[in-house]
């Protein structure tokens, strides 16, 4: 089980458990009440009170953590938002009766606890899926703390605060000795600087996440736009070709039906041969959804020529799959793909001593490509990332991965990674078998 799943249904479990390793006892709380209630004075239920909150906050903050950051892997997972807000109501609930079966101290689930699930629907709503679940977690323990400090305000005892057995008694203890007033002002002031705060951090990260991908969007956008007025100047040029090459064809055409030597006809056919590869190849770049069977040995020589230079990044073979299988693809537009996911990979181990890259092929229930890297890997979160346009592991913001993605779908085949932190990355693409066949032949 991923590590974003297996950390918050720990903190539930630990929360689920944990009066049982931290009572009133651990804490030095069930001293106070003993001093509390055979001599009650203000300063001892001041104290009291503050290791109430601190001991209520400790219980409660694993379960309720736990049910958040759990929601929100879940929402994520499946894009569905809405399991952000029910995970954590219906857990939540679970663990105060799981907790209720085996505790002899009747844990209440009241106001702060009805509070802290009106927070976590504010935050999922508010947030909008732009703060992160680390920040949202500082966040939620802010309110946690805050919301607690209402269950020793005697005068909110009658909307379902502090009806827990401690609470009643420090606040009942308050009412007999005259001091619930001064309790009262004590933890509001509390409770409205822990919530005040936690509403101001809010809104801060809101803005400074809005901020930040709205850069990344404009800069995505930016690179979009020059990538794609580049394109449009070399289409024109492209375009340009098709002249002198119909006029190449024209003349040598002519020169095959004027010669009888048997050499010229063998030279003025390669020229042919050569000329309608040009213009097969100018076709693809013009027009994106020109395909042609192409054998998987001139594909990989031709990612060959494109991009396998001077470096200092060993580049390899493992070349399985028969090379007299073909392919039907836009040989241009997928060899730009397959030598994008070269140069990340390039990326990826550069730097490194034993920097390699390997290129691999395997017939299995069609054709497989595979990019391998031994670089540093890429992390869970990061994964989830990488398809978008603009996000990038670099310093700048990329668009390489989804135009990828993008020309690999067009062709009927699917794109797919494995890796692990530490044990470098392969980019598999896989095209099916109904999109190959044996060359010069209809299966």
């Amino acid at each position: 089980m991923k590590k974003r799943f297996w950390i918050p249904i720990s903190l539930i479990i630990i929360g689920i458990f944990f009066p049982l390793w931290f009572d009133l006892e651990h804490v030095g709380l069930e001293r106070m009440l003993e001093q509390l209630e055979n001599e009650p004075d203000g300063s001892t239920l001041m104290l009291t009170a503050l290791v109430l909150v601190f001991l209520n906050t400790l219980r409660a903050l694993p379960h309720y953590l736990g049910a958040l950051l759990l929601g929100d892997a879940l929402g994520r997972k499946y894009n569905k938002p809405v399991l952000k807000i029910a995970v954590p109501i219906i857990i939540i609930p679970m663990v105060y009766l799981l907790i209720n079966t085996y505790h002899s101290m009747n844990y209440h689930f009241g106001g702060p606890a009805i509070l802290l699930l009106l927070s976590i629907v504010f935050l999922q709503l508010f947030g909008r899926q732009n703060m992160r679940p680390l920040f949202m977690s500082f966040v939620f323990t802010q309110l946690l703390f805050g919301y607690q400090w209402l269950d020793t305000v005697p005068a909110l005892t009658p909307f379902g605060f502090g009806g827990g057995e401690v609470s009643s008694f420090v606040k009942n203890t308050a009412v007999t000795i005259g001091f619930d007033q001064t309790l009262s002002i004590y933890s509001l002031l509390f409770s409205a600087v822990f919530i005040v705060h936690a509403l101001v951090f809010a809104v801060y990260l809101t803005v400074v996440e809005q901020k930040w991908k709205m850069r990344k969007d404009l800069e995505s956008a930016r690179l979009q736009m020059v990538e794609a007025r580049s394109g449009r100047e070399a289409l024109h040029l492209v375009h340009d070709l098709k002249t002198p090459l119909s006029l190449m064809e024209g003349l040598n055409s002519l020169i095959q039906m004027k010669t009888k030597d048997p050499d010229i006809k063998t030279y003025t056919e390669k020229i042919s041969d050569s000329i309608r590869a040009t213009s097969d190849m100018v076709s693809e770049i013009l027009y994106d959804e020109k395909k042609n069977w192409c054998s998987l040995h001139t594909l990989i020589e031709y990612v060959r020529q494109n991009k396998l230079s001077e470096s200092s990044t060993i580049y390899q073979f493992d070349l399985q799959a028969p090379s007299d299988i073909e392919i039907y693809i836009n040989k241009i537009r997928m060899t730009r793909a397959i030598v994008n996911l070269i140069d990340n990979a390039g990326d990826a181990v550069e730097g490194q001593e034993d920097a390699q890259v390997l290129i691999r092929t395997e017939a299995d229930s069609g054709i497989w490509i595979g990019i391998e890297d031994n670089g540093p890997g890429i992390s869970n979160r990061d994964i989830q990332k990488i398809w978008t346009a603009g996000f990038s592991t670099k310093d700048h913001p990329g668009v390489g991965l989804s135009f990828v993605k993008n020309v690999i779908e067009e062709h009927g085949a699917s794109l797919d990674i494995e890796s692990e932190p530490g044990s470098g990355t392969t980019f598999w693409i896989h095209f099916p078998k109904e999109r190959t066949r044996y060359e010069h032949t209809d299966y």
